[in-house]
């Protein structure tokens, strides 16, 4: 008897259990005071346009003021940048832009390191569907979709005008830069351009002419000294492929008492260069405005990444193809118009310029 009420009691409470679970699926849920979305919100940086930058060294000057202005210029435009620096390693760089690759990136920059090495980088980006724009340097024998750069050629002339003018006859020393670099060729050909008559004609003599391995300045110094030594010091003028191996060149000419006597060419407005033109130990540099063009880079590549076509009326032949080109003008400096160039755009500022020298 005791058994079955046990029984009953319980066949009892598993109906009551049964009918509160059943009533409670019934009960609406009370409304809350704010509905949520049903589908979360799309994170801001889920559609942002992505470009690599692969840079091959940030050791010279003008190399941080690049990769800086361009991830601000790409940032201001909504988008994101990745960089990387290869330390003037091939096989790095190679490594790095496969990484950026395999990253995602929507475009890649790039600048050389080897002109002819990088060629493997377009045709892995371009395997991937992804754009490649060759920063300053060209990349050699390559199907790179876009070049921007300055006119690098102008850039040989202008410093070969500028020397010239001051000594229209005798013996020049060219220093030049990488040959692994398209733009030292380039360069070199802009100075020949303007030499070549004079040289023709006998005016100008050619006694030294060295690239420069990696625009090493401790390189350019050496080619300098033993320029000097071959020609018993007997030298009027030296143009070199940049303010870096200028520098070396000077060393040289300072531990032969030169400095100041001989006239030098340089370019790209490193701050140590401005000073020495300042002081009277070289004689003039060329300014190409980095703000401008890498501005420019960083507008065309979104436009690129986004599928929209870019207009240019210049095109360079990169061994390979002619890629079409924008070429941004340089501007030959002297100490008479350095404060309108390169202090009056920002590039340096006119208390460092002037630290050590006076007005």
């Amino acid at each position: 008897m005791v058994r079955n009420l046990r029984k009953v009691a319980l066949l009892i409470l598993v109906f009551l259990l049964m009918f509160l679970i059943a009533c409670e699926g019934n009960v609406s849920p009370k409304p809350r005071e704010s509905r949520e979305p049903k589908q979360e919100p799309i994170s801001p940086d889920e559609d942002r346009i992505k470009i690599g930058f692969s840079m091959d060294t940030l050791e010279e000057e003008r190399w941080p003021k690049d990769r800086d202005l361009f991830k601000e210029a790409v940032e201001a435009l909504g988008a994101e940048v990745v960089i990387r620096e290869a330390k003037g390693d091939d096989a790095l760089q190679i490594v790095q832009a496969e990484r950026l690759i395999s990253e995602g990136i929507d475009l890649l920059v790039i600048v050389p390191h080897n002109a002819e090495a990088v060629a493997t980088i377009v045709n892995k980006a371009h395997s991937a569907g992804i754009k490649v724009i060759s920063y300053d340097r060209l990349v050699k024998n390559s199907s790179v979709d876009l070049y921007i750069s300055f006119d690098n050629e102008l850039v040989g002339e202008l410093q070969a005008q500028a020397i010239t003018k001051l000594v229209p006859k005798g013996k020049y020393v060219y220093i030049g830069g990488a040959s692994t670099d398209n733009n030292a060729h380039l360069l070199k050909k802009g100075v020949f351009n303007v030499l070549q008559p004079l040289i023709d004609s006998g005016d100008i003599q050619i006694v030294y002419d060295q690239w420069t391995e990696n625009w090493a300045p401790e390189n350019a110094h050496a080619y300098m000294e033993a320029a000097l030594k071959i020609n018993k010091n007997e030298i009027d003028a030296v143009i070199a492929a940049n303010d870096a191996t200028a520098g070396g060149v000077i060393e040289a000419l300072a531990a032969q008492g030169l400095t100041g006597k001989i006239p030098v060419a340089g370019q790209d407005a490193d701050l140590a260069a401005v000073q020495r033109i300042l002081k009277g130990t070289q004689t003039m540099t060329i300014y190409k405005p980095i703000k401008t063009l890498a501005y420019e880079a960083a507008g065309v590549a979104i436009k690129m990444a986004k599928g929209e076509t870019i207009q240019t009326d210049r095109k360079v032949n990169n061994g390979k193809l002619e890629i079409p080109s924008l070429l941004l003008s340089p501007i030959a400096v002297d100490k008479n118009n350095m404060d309108e160039t390169i202090i009056a755009d920002g590039f340096h500022i006119k208390d460092e310029v002037y630290s050590d020298i006076g007005e």
